[in-house]
């Protein structure tokens, strides 16, 4: 029987209030981002509000699983980021409650949103996506207010372009209108001038209503008259005249039904069937297009009657040189040959290529479906995955609020954005596997999740700067170098007499080693990776070095002070081989391109050890000189 405790409780709690903030912030922000893109449709048409709110339903069902899985791993990063920083998540983890049991009813309710973002996409979306589509055409099909600017041609009237100089805002008075009616044709032009008008709507706004005082119109009587050369026209001169333009300013609702056809109108088992019946039609075409082009190029050769008698006598073969016959031609009919041949292969090419479009754009359709197949289900597990993301990534790095999460959080999901959209986009236009482009989002970031979940159920330390150092520094045989300054305050000053003593015992000590290996010669291939790679007299030396200069940090003198930072940190085992494990040497001096590599690698080090060993014995003898002059003192 699954029992609920307080802890999981607790959990739920507390990233549910943070999801639920998360969530109507990123749907929010990508409706605000999708309303930009149609912003230009939209304005300045009059619609009303009920429209509006279609508009910003439809939109929201069909970004609610987009909007999921950002939610998700923001409100992860700082659930787990508040826990971090109120040391509650270490009280936890004090008590003996690994990680993974700390998330598991945070597991639970991301899979129950998994499930409802597939519900999404494969039920309310499509119809959601259908009659969102459906309201983006109706709307730029709407015809815009008519609001005619002052100083320019306006022609969002069909068939109509007006100028007014001016217009008076409040009383809507326009002076000195010029308008061009060209309904009737170009030929049959209607010219109006008037010193002064009005504009106003019918009442349902099926119709414009102009007001036009003291004016002229012209009008050209092409139509009347049969003859070009002499084109009748007519002049009118008016005080007050009235017109009426047809001109539809309300919201009419289109027929969507031939959107039902888009792939992301359709659920998973439509898809299936669009598929197959897109393959269908492809092969189909693809087969009338061959058997075409088989009886179009490929045609029997027709001899001359001269030429079937001397083939019927067996005076020619029955294969033609076409080579022999091309040069028995004169020089028009060579060139006659060439322009027939020429046209004939660009008429193929043209009709081969007219008809090649079908199966290109069938394919395209193809793999366009497939794609919003298979999203469908990689959208829904983003879900899941942007969770182990952001509880592991938010536990380590231990920060709340709204600063380091929400970057953090954009920084994520832009690099899933990029790949994702990327590696479709090339899927879709068929230069790389459809399954592997889709898919390719889940492949990069799965891993990564599963890596930051491992690391912080083990409490590994991620992101310790010293330590990716530290690991650059072995790749690129780099080292520390010592910092060693004035103490304040010394408890026991050197004893200078035996550390004299010690310091001649270390320099015998790397004079002989030096004498009894020859480190800057190329070592034995064999031995580098056959050994064990200890060398107990290095460590030796090394670890009498460490304990030299930590007494004499103690000293007072800033001369010996600046000669300890001179002394170079011996490396033990690099020298000798790549790894401490025979086996792994042995397996590393087999597979020759990393044998190579750690040879020329150790090399390095040998010589680099002769150095070192050279500026030891160097940097004792300043230390005794130093302190046989402090005696004589």
């Amino acid at each position: 029987m699954l029992r609920i405790k307080k802890l999981d409780l607790f959990v739920l709690k507390s990233f549910l209030l943070l999801f639920a903030g998360t969530f109507f912030i990123c749907l929010f922000i990508f409706m605000m981002q999708f309303l930009w893109r149609y912003v230009d449709e939209l304005v300045g048409k009059g619609l009303e509000m009920s429209v509006l709110a279609q508009f910003f339903f439809y939109s929201g069902l069909t970004l609610i699983p987009l909007s999921l899985p950002l939610a998700i791993l923001l409100a992860a990063l700082m659930t787990f980021g508040n826990f971090g920083e109120r040391f509650e998540l270490l009280s936890m983890k004090a008590a003996g409650i690994p990680l993974l049991r700390i998330i598991r009813p945070l597991i639970i309710f991301c899979f129950f949103l998994s499930c409802i973002s597939f519900y999404f996409q494969n039920v309310i979306a499509p119809k959601a996506q259908q009659q969102l589509w459906t309201l983006l055409v109706s709307m730029k099909q709407t015809s815009p207010e008519l609001d005619i600017p002052e100083g320019v041609f306006y022609d969002e009237i069909d068939g109509y372009n007006i100028y007014i100089k001016s217009k008076d805002r409040e009383t809507g008075i326009m002076k000195e209108v010029l308008i061009y009616n060209f309904s009737d044709g170009f030929e049959n032009a209607h010219i109006i001038f008037a010193s002064e008008g009005k504009m106003e709507m019918t009442a349902d706004k099926q119709h414009l209503q102009l007001h036009l005082y003291e004016g002229e119109q012209f009008e050209n009587l092409k139509s009347q008259t049969i003859s070009s050369k002499n084109v009748p026209y007519r002049r009118e001169t008016f005080r007050e005249k009235h017109i009426i333009i047809e001109f539809d300013s309300g919201f009419n609702m289109i027929d969507g039904s031939f959107l039902s056809e888009r792939s992301d109108s359709k659920n998973m088992k439509e898809i299936s069937h669009s598929i197959d019946s897109l393959s269908l039609k492809a092969d189909s075409i693809g087969r009338s297009i061959y058997d075409n082009a088989r009886q179009t190029a490929y045609q029997k050769v027709k001899y001359s009657k001269q030429d079937s008698t001397r083939l019927a006598e067996g005076k020619i073969a029955g294969v033609i040189n076409i080579d022999s016959l091309y040069r028995a031609y004169s020089l028009s009919e060579k060139e006659k040959a060439l322009k027939n041949a020429t046209e004939r292969v660009t008429s193929l090419s043209t009709d081969w290529n007219v008809k090649s479009l079908q199966i290109v754009e069938t394919d395209k359709n193809i793999r366009k479906h497939e794609a919003d197949w298979h999203k469908k289900i990689t959208l829904s597990l983003s879900c899941l995955i942007f969770f182990f993301i952001g509880a592991p990534l938010g536990a380590i790095i231990r920060k709340g609020g709204l600063g380091l999460p929400v970057v953090i959080s954009v920084i994520i999901f832009v690099l899933y954005y990029i790949i994702d959209s990327g590696a479709t986009r090339v899927a879709k236009s068929g230069e790389m596997n459809m399954v592997l482009g889709v898919w390719m989002s889940t492949l990069v970031l799965a891993p990564i999740g599963a890596f930051f979940t491992y690391k912080s159920n083990k409490d590994s330390v991620v992101f310790n700067l010293e330590a990716y150092l530290n690991f650059f520094r072995w790749l690129l045989c780099l080292r520390t170098s010592r910092h060693v300054s004035k103490k304040e305050v010394i408890i026991e000053d050197p004893n200078y007499p035996r550390i004299d003593n010690d310091l001649d015992e270390l320099n015998n000590q790397c004079e002989t080693y030096l004498g009894n290996h020859s480190l800057t010669t190329l070592p034995n291939y064999y031995k580098v990776f056959t050994n064990d790679g200890h060398d107990n007299v290095i460590a030796s030396i090394s670890e009498k070095l460490e304990e030299l200069v930590e007494e004499l940090s103690n000293s007072k003198d800033q001369a010996i002070l600046n000669t300890l930072n001179n002394y170079p940190i011996l490396s033990t085992n690099a020298h000798k081989s790549p790894f401490n494990e025979r086996w792994m040497n042995i397996l590393a001096g087999i597979i020759i391109p990393i044998g190579i590599f750690y040879y020329i690698r150790i090399w390095h080090f040998s010589k680099r050890l002769d150095k070192d060993l050279r500026s030891v014995i160097k940097y004792n003898k300043e230390i005794q000189e130093r302190i046989k002059e402090q005696a004589t003192i």
